[in-house]
């Protein structure tokens, strides 16, 4: 692609110049002819790091619209050609990992693939993928056979749920407020709901176990 493209003006606000060698718009990247390699080595690093940036970039942006304007974010980003969904799972990951937390050295998608997890987790995850250099791949698999590990004596169990759009949205909102994925928050919920059972479960063995009381006479 050479540097000699004619460009509309409706094009024009879409243009910034990459690299001073190189200049995007919305669906186009135009490198000049006679670009040395090392050159369009680097040009390809920084488009990387913009790409990668980018995905922190909406979701501290979409965190900013929901603490700014509670009432009214979500008007505007219909307005707009950004999804709201890929701007939440953003939002979530960006939530999950405040600035002074976030790795430089490593991916947004090697942050996503620890977000769910306990910050400790998270740190120790992060910690060997920095370390021994492994790409986001290998961090999934490497967290896939810890869990496999781990769980090699728990049983699975598959539930399918059928929810009406209405339902999904609330409880998704749900999850939000407490800063959870829907299925971490699915979850927790079910676990406060077994807990008063299995607590009088308990208490009904203990009272069995220790008979009618004994009276005795002074």
């Amino acid at each position: 692609m050479n540097g000699t493209q004619r460009v509309s003006k409706s094009e024009k606000s879409y243009l910034f110049q990459v690299d001073e060698k190189a200049v995007t718009r919305r669906n186009t990247l135009i490198i000049p002819r006679g670009v040395e390699i090392e050159e369009w080595r680097r040009l390809g690093r920084q488009i990387n790091v913009i790409s990668d940036s980018s995905s922190w970039w909406l979701g501290d942006w979409l965190l900013y619209g929901q603490n700014e304007y509670p009432n009214r974010y979500k008007k505007a980003i219909e307005e707009t050609s950004l999804d709201y969904q890929t701007l939440r799972n953003y939002s979530w990951v960006a939530r999950r990992f405040p600035p002074e937390y976030r790795r430089s050295t490593l991916s947004f998608q090697h942050h996503a693939e620890v977000a769910s997890r306990p910050q400790e987790e998270q740190e120790k995850w992060l910690d060997k993928a920095e370390q021994y250099g492994w790409s986001r791949n290998k961090l999934r698999r490497m967290i896939r056979e810890s869990r496999t590990s781990e769980a090699s004596d728990i049983s699975t169990i598959n539930i399918k749920m059928n929810l009406d759009l209405k339902q999904k949205k609330r409880w998704e909102e749900a999850a939000e407020r407490q800063d959870k994925d829907l299925v971490s928050w699915i979850i927790s919920v079910l676990e406060e709901a077994v807990e008063p059972i299995s607590m009088s479960e308990h208490l009904e063995s203990a009272s069995a176990t220790a008979g009618p009381p004994s009276i005795t006479s002074a």
